[in-house]
């Protein structure tokens, strides 16, 4: 019990990280060219939480979604059984 909800953390802690590289990617190009000057920018502003904000935003969406996906979908297995 114990093994699978520690997989299921792993899995979802990994689905996070993949939001917030992705976000970050697709908000903040030029980190990927100079992500030094995208640090000092970080700095000089102090707003170093609002990618994990926001991160969080789509990954409750998109897990809203999954598990309401899952439910629907289980409830056509169980009554094709």
């Amino acid at each position: 019990m114990i093994q699978k909800l520690k997989l299921a953390l792993k899995k979802e802690f990994l689905y996070y990280l993949i939001t917030l590289v992705l976000l970050t990617v697709i908000m903040h190009f030029d980190i990927l060219t100079n992500p030094s000057s995208r640090l000092e920018i970080m700095q000089e502003k102090e707003n170093y939480s609002h990618p994990f904000f926001y991160s969080f935003i789509v990954y409750s969406v998109f897990l809203i979604l999954r598990k309401t996906i899952d439910f629907i979908s289980g409830i056509f297995k169980t009554k094709n059984n």
